[in-house]
């Protein structure tokens, strides 16, 4: 059997449990979207991830790239990706999955 997906393993208390564990002070992605605003519909918000999520049509969105400062260089820099909240917030359950014992 070939292992395609993780999630119809995922519900609604998987991903609230995923965005605990995600940071919430950093960068904003591509959306603009702040763990602050995301959490004012927190619920409805992780919900429509779920779904998407579950119906295979959930997309990650392009990861915002910046260049920063590359360790003790004036002119060097290195890109640093950026993901959404959302994203991020999904990784971390897949991750959370891996590591878990089904």
């Amino acid at each position: 059997m070939a292992f395609t997906s993780l999630a119809y393993l995922m519900d609604i208390d998987w991903l609230k449990d995923a965005y605990r564990c995600t940071r919430k002070d950093g960068a904003a992605g591509v959306d603009g979207v702040t763990a602050e605003q995301y959490e004012q519909d927190l619920e409805g918000n992780l919900q429509s991830l779920l779904d998407r999520a579950k119906s295979g049509t959930y997309k990650a969105p392009p990861v915002r790239r910046v260049h920063i400062p590359k360790g003790g260089s004036t002119t060097e820099t290195r890109p640093l990706g950026i993901p959404t909240l959302e994203d991020k917030i999904l990784q971390r359950a897949v991750v959370m999955f891996t590591g878990s014992n089904l």
